[in-house]
């Protein structure tokens, strides 16, 4: 079974990864590497099964493949999981083993940071591998991703609300946010900051209370974030939250948020079309994340980064004219603006087959 869902998603490689004295049990999935090497960041989850872990990484490398094509970076897409609880299972052994793991690739894959792990975790990968992103500014990495993913959905929803309703007055608008964590927080604050009104709701109900206490957001509770009547309705968490239970319910005309995976099929992005509601495709929105680890593949600088978020507000305009000149739903305009382009490369390009120039200028690796 797991082979032929490896062949109906296309990908090129899956990694089973085990090391029983670490208690690693973790998945390397390489979708596509016609742009360059596959970059995508290691998630940490308690998995019901094992089949759950390999239907996740799958559809997250896959992800990444359209993300990084749209933001228009030399990368492919991959992703990684570990099965276990980043709570309770995490240890020094089980990332340098995980680490080792993504050296045997030779840089056909690029880990970084995602859900369940942070840059302490990093560096132990980092001590094993010099392919991975996300490692702490001392070493010249460009530390937590969290407030670059947040800055560049800040970039599309503006280029959403110009779209939408003609102009980039964040603070004018009432937003639901779901999710207060790493990039929900930060995104938060920006929107504060702009003079938004917030509504928000987690299932961490001090992150909620942190949100109320010092940015001066409005708490509902996890299921009313569906009936707010805002004029935005943001996820930032985990993905499928735009449902057949929940669109009914979404009184937002705008969706748009740092949230992977947000709509639960392609159906609900046909009738989001059909409603009249504009969903700006997540993996273009939060893309500012990944533009800025990659830059450490050929030596950081923070100011270039900041410089490179701009480009996810023209990628959205791209993306709104498409659909709108062609009448199709704005997913699939995304859709087809990443694969024109892997495409068009992938004519002249081969798979990459492994690290053969100068990487990662700059960085010291610990030992």
């Amino acid at each position: 079974m797991i082979f032929e869902t490896i062949a109906n998603t296309g990908h090129e490689e899956v990694v089973f990864c085990h090391n029983k004295d670490a208690g690693l049990k973790a998945i390397i999935a390489i979708h596509n590497t016609v742009l360059g090497p596959a970059l995508g960041g290691l998630r940490m989850w308690p998995y019901k099964t094992e089949q759950e872990a390999v239907n996740d990484v799958l559809r997250l490398s896959r992800g990444m493949t359209f993300k990084n094509a749209v933001a228009g970076l030399n990368l492919g897409g991959g992703k990684a999981v570990i099965i276990g609880d980043p709570s309770k299972d995490k240890s020094e052994a089980l990332f340098r083993a995980f680490g080792r793991f993504v050296n045997s690739l030779n840089g056909r894959y690029i880990t970084a940071e995602d859900v369940g792990i942070d840059v302490n975790d990093m560096e132990y990968v980092f001590r094993e591998t010099e392919y991975v992103t996300g490692v702490h500014q001392v070493h010249g990495g460009s530390g937590d991703p969290s407030p670059f993913t947040a800055f560049g959905s800040l970039q599309g929803l503006m280029a959403s609300l110009q779209a939408k309703y003609g102009n980039e007055d964040v603070g004018k608008y009432s937003y639901a946010v779901q999710g207060c964590g790493h990039v929900g927080g930060e995104f938060i604050k920006l929107l504060r900051e702009q003079g938004a009104k917030v509504f928000v709701t987690d299932i961490n109900k001090e992150a909620v209370q942190r949100c109320v206490d010092e940015l001066g957001c409005e708490a509902v509770g996890l299921d009313e974030i569906y009936d707010v009547d805002a004029d935005v309705y943001s996820p930032c968490a985990l993905g499928g939250t735009v449902n057949e239970q929940t669109i009914d319910r979404i009184k937002a005309k705008i969706i748009c948020g740092p949230a992977n995976n947000q709509l639960a099929t392609d159906e609900i992005g046909d009738e989001l079309q059909r409603r009249g509601v504009l969903y700006a495709p997540d993996y273009a929105v939060n893309a500012g994340g990944v533009m800025n680890v990659s830059l450490e593949i050929d030596g950081y600088n923070r100011e270039r980064a900041m410089r490179m978020m701009r480009t996810i507000y023209y990628n959205l305009g791209r993306i709104f004219e498409i659909s709108k000149n062609e009448n199709i739903p704005t997913y699939k305009a995304a859709d087809r603006l990443a694969e024109e382009r892997i495409s068009a490369i992938g004519k002249i390009k081969l798979a990459h087959m492994g690290n053969n120039g100068t990487r990662f200028q700059g960085r010291m690796r610990g030992q």
